[in-house]
């Protein structure tokens, strides 16, 4: 019991969940709306402004090997200093010296999506698997809160400051900047590696496999290697999954905003319709992680990213006077990919193990990260064929059903090496 008082996950959760705060909410987020004040000094098409979020999507996903690597050398403490001092730099080059297109490019998509790739979803997911078993369902989704709740504070007050007499979105880069700093010197001084290195076990005292059943039969006995996981077809439908959690979520964060603004709305709806997604995305989390401790993870997967259809449909059929179904269709969005990106990181936790969990996430963030990190540049390019958002919608309803079919057949892994020594 005494144990049990000083265990020091929960603090650990604590300290990455406001790196996390900090590095996603105030370079991702802060960007959605520092962005589209930006195409009024850099005029560009919208194909070009989607091409800023594809190439995010790509840095933050395609280098995801490095990331694990990174965490094996340096730690996740280490990890999140180079994703910090990546997003410093990219937020001063926007604010001191953006003034083209392919300036917001790099600035953006290049340098802060390797900012963010280094300091965000690894780093956090390594940790709460690391000091978590029978609660990491749960504490995977307080930890990913932390975007949802900044993503909510943080877009209105970007909007406020850049409103105010004088101020211009350079400012608003700047505060990125001077955020980032912040959050390197908190993860660098407070984050704790594993509980073994002070001398405790995950969940404070818990040892896998000796949780209870319920346990035992949500998460693996055994750490896989890569090799292994890659030559489980479980990993390939978790993948798929991954795929149909990303792709809608990358299009929808980079045209909400111009979705609202094709419908005449003023920046202070999109701005508070913005928070709402991130409001969505944080009860989700919360509602995926208790899901996760409690059924298994293909069917509480799959009931994430039924709510893309839910929310595609009514973005299909918006209006200008229905304000209220905008409201409810950023809503779903948000639950839709906070729901279902806990429960991916919980999976590939429960199915494959503590070991390998950063090789392995790595791999499934990679791959996913080739295959939608175009959703925004589709999206923008669709929007400048069709001068319309609803075959976009349309595509995500497609993607978010394969994604759905593909995890009703996702079952806990078995390792191939055990089933033999047993038979």
């Amino acid at each position: 019991m005494e144990n049990q008082k000083q265990f020091l996950g929960w603090r650990v959760l604590g300290v990455v969940w406001l790196v996390y705060f900090l590095n996603m909410g105030f370079a991702l987020y802060g960007g959605t709306v520092l962005n589209p004040a930006m195409m009024k000094d850099i005029p560009m098409d919208r194909a070009t402004y989607g091409l800023g979020f594809t190439l995010l999507n790509f840095f933050i996903g395609i280098p995801s090997l490095l990331h694990a690597a990174s965490i094996n050398r340096w730690g996740i403490k280490g990890t999140f200093a180079i994703g910090s001092a990546f997003i410093v730099l990219g937020s001063l080059w926007l604010s001191l010296l953006a003034s083209e297109p392919w300036h917001y490019l790099v600035g953006f998509g290049v340098l802060i999506g390797t900012g963010l790739g280094f300091g965000s979803i690894i780093g956090l997911s390594t940790a709460v698997t690391r000091w978590f078993v029978r609660f990491r369902g749960r504490a995977m989704a307080i930890g990913f809160t932390a975007s949802g709740v900044a993503g909510f504070v943080v877009a209105p007050l970007i909007n406020a400051i850049i409103s105010a007499p004088g101020a211009t979105w350079r400012l608003g880069w700047l505060i990125v900047a001077a955020i980032a700093v912040a959050s390197a010197l908190i993860a660098i001084f407070f984050v704790k590696e594993r509980p073994e290195d002070v001398g405790q076990l995950p969940d404070g005292g818990t040892v896998p496999g000796q949780a209870g059943g319920r346990s035992e039969r949500l998460v693996t006995r055994h750490d896989w290697t890569l090799g292994e996981a890659l030559r489980s077809p479980t990993f390939w439908l978790v993948f798929a999954g991954s795929c149909a959690t990303h792709f809608p979520f990358w299009m929808f964060t980079a045209h909400w905003i111009p979705v609202l603004k094709g419908l005449g709305h003023p920046p202070a709806t999109y701005a508070f319709a913005m928070g709402l997604f991130l409001l969505g995305s944080l009860l989700g989390r919360l509602i995926g992680g208790v899901l996760m401790d409690r059924m298994s993870a293909r069917y509480a997967f799959a009931l994430g990213l039924s709510f893309y259809l839910v929310g595609s449909l009514m973005a299909i059929n918006l209006t200008p006077e229905a304000l209220g179904n905008a409201y409810l269709t950023g809503m779903l969005y948000g639950c839709a990919f906070g729901w279902s990106f806990v429960c991916l990181n919980t999976t590939t936790g429960n199915f494959f193990g503590v070991q390998s969990f950063a090789r392995i996430n790595g791999v499934i963030m990679m791959a996913s990260a080739a295959v939608c990190s175009p959703a925004a540049i589709v999206a923008g390019k669709i929007f400048d064929v069709y001068r319309s958002y609803v075959p976009a919608f349309e595509l995500n309803m497609l993607l978010a059903a394969l994604g759905i079919c593909a995890l009703t057949f996702a079952r806990m892994p078995q390792l191939r090496r055990l089933a033999d020594a047993g038979a």
